[in-house]
């Protein structure tokens, strides 16, 4: 991992609180950590001793990053495809008709409670969120939704003739 990883700073607490997000939001299912660095051209978070601070959430697969003031996201290994992306195979998250929330920034999915997700890669929201039943998404990111929930590309259609009648 990232030699720099801190618990939050009581600073930061105290920022997350006055914004509205609950301590419980800050620690389940997993406690927010506290790096200190810069996002790279690729995306991807560097490390730096004297570098910004970024809020660290552990992903399945990847860790996210995320540098409040600027509201900028980064990935350790640029494989995440959402912060909060478990809720989207979680079948809790559909239970009793609920839907996967789709928010525009960490601090709203914050005081949300991690209640749904956090794009961070829009060119692979249809294959990720295709299969869910329900969705509802934050307006701020609504043309963003409905541009990429499309397949990336299809194929190209012919219609077959057989005995004089046309085949699809």
């Amino acid at each position: 991992m990232i030699s720099t990883i801190d618990t939050p700073h009581q600073c930061h607490i105290d920022w997350l609180i006055k914004n509205g997000v609950t301590t419980m939001a800050m620690v389940n299912p997993e406690a927010m950590l506290l790096a200190q660095g810069e996002r790279a051209p690729d995306g991807r978070f560097e490390p730096e001793e004297n570098g910004m601070f970024w809020f660290v959430f552990e992903e399945l697969d990847d860790v996210v990053f995320w540098h409040p003031r600027s509201n900028r996201l980064a990935t350790l290994d640029g494989r995440a495809f959402a912060l909060g992306q478990d809720a989207i195979w979680n079948a809790s998250t559909y239970s009793f008709d609920g839907h996967l929330n789709i928010f525009s920034d960490p601090l709203d999915w914050l005081r949300a409670k991690r209640d749904g997700c956090v794009v961070l890669d829009w060119t692979r929201a249809f294959d990720r969120l295709a299969g869910a039943p329900r969705v509802s998404v934050d307006e701020k990111v609504l043309f963003l939704y409905r541009r990429h929930m499309h397949p990336p590309q299809l194929p190209e259609l012919y219609v077959l003739q057989t005995n004089g009648r046309a085949a699809a």
